[in-house]
């Protein structure tokens, strides 16, 4: 076999592994795993709230009357809010709850985990509640969540996040995918751990919790993975929810971008994820790290079929690469109601998070605090 030829059929492997092979593995999955969490739903304990905020007059009175109704005992639950140097109402809105159990952080602006980092030290509650400004959640969420902790095993628990389907925007487009992740999460909870949490909606144990580097992407990875790394377990409970909206169209993908360069971020700040010290290794490397490799090996795949000498297999394969490639950027000119679209939105869905993710190693070029830009999201009708 020529040069070629090896590294398209590597290439192939790692796709065809990364896309459907370790999902099979996952779903067909015999063997040994952690006992089940015992979770205790009677089981309470202080709870503190922490929210990082900048400029967010539009939302911040509806999300703490959120957080000041959810089911949960009054006297055990404290809320501080963290502008990080906002220059809106936001900080006047803040204090107006101040006679409710919230408090106001104000920080200089650096960013969610420099902010993070300034409400920490004001935290009393035995855990530790993150959460950000935009999403809804149902009122019986932190009761779920804190139930796990009763388990003296469980570091960290995150919930679902269900996506409230749009008219616009390529986050609708990845339903789909998300519904997998949920999925793979699920079967890691099982298995034993997770390997990030889901941002806005996420619990830990304050002693478990340590100032995060300023300028991270993605503290609902580093800050539960310590708690990994200390032997305890991260988790999902899927009781547990909150609710986000679509992307504005053509945001995808700085929001793709932007998380998938916290991901290399996660990678590099610890090593331990490659080592015998990760108790998920495997899937780990299957799931997590291969989302970054994929597109260099789409990438080595298809200029090793440029490279194959002459033959229908090399002319089939080429039409095939043509064939999504002119699918995906045709996407947004067919018109929403056309059957067309079914092929050409996952077309464009995986062009997307597969361009951000090669993008994403500007992270190590680039300060991390210039990739941080606020999502946008389609506001939802009355």
């Amino acid at each position: 076999m020529t040069p070629a030829c090896w590294t398209l059929l590597i290439s192939g492997l790692a796709i065809f592994h990364t896309a459907a092979g370790y999902p099979l593995s996952l779903a067909f999955r015999r063997g040994r795993t952690r006992p089940p969490v015992a979770k205790d739903p009677g089981f309470t304990t202080t709870v503190t709230v922490l929210m990082a905020v900048y400029n967010g007059a539009s939302m911040i009175a509806r999300k703490l009357d959120v957080l000041l109704g959810l089911d949960y005992p009054a006297g055990l639950l404290d809320v501080i809010v963290v502008s990080d140097g906002s220059t809106d109402e936001t900080d006047a809105i803040v204090r107006s709850y101040e006679g409710r159990g919230v408090r106001l952080v104000a920080a200089p602006r650096g960013g969610k985990a420099a902010a993070l980092n300034h409400g920490l030290p004001h935290a009393t509650g035995e855990i530790l509640f993150f959460t950000d400004v935009r999403q809804p959640m149902d009122p019986m969420c932190l009761r779920h969540l804190v139930a796990n902790f009763a388990d003296p095993t469980v570091g960290a628990v995150t919930g679902e996040m269900k996506l409230v389907r749009g008219e616009l925007g390529e986050q609708a487009d990845m339903d789909l995918y998300w519904r997998y992740e949920v999925w793979a999460r699920k079967r890691h909870s099982e298995i034993d751990s997770l390997f990030n949490t889901t941002g806005c909606i996420y619990a830990m144990r304050r002693t478990l919790a340590r100032p995060l580097p300023p300028d991270t992407l993605i503290d609902d990875a580093i800050l539960p993975l310590r708690a990994f790394f200390g032997g305890h377990r991260i988790i999902l409970d899927t009781e547990a929810v909150a609710y986000d909206y679509p992307a504005v169209s053509g945001t995808e993908f700085r929001r793709r971008f932007r998380t998938l360069a916290g991901l290399w971020q996660v990678h590099a700040r610890l090593p331990e994820l490659f080592t015998s010290r990760n108790r998920m290794r495997f899937h780990f490397l299957s799931h997590k790290f291969a989302r970054l490799m994929l597109p260099w090996a789409i990438l080595v795949f298809l200029i090793s079929t440029a490279l194959l000498p002459g033959s229908w297999f090399r002319t089939l394969l080429l039409g095939g690469e043509a064939a999504w490639l002119l699918l995906a950027l045709a996407s947004p000119i067919v018109p929403a109601g056309s059957p067309l679209k079914r092929l050409t939105s996952p077309a464009r869905t995986l062009l997307v998070m597969n361009a951000a993710a090669l993008a994403a190693v500007a992270v190590f070029f680039v300060p991390a605090t210039r990739l941080w830009t606020q999502t946008r999201v389609q506001t939802p009708k009355a």
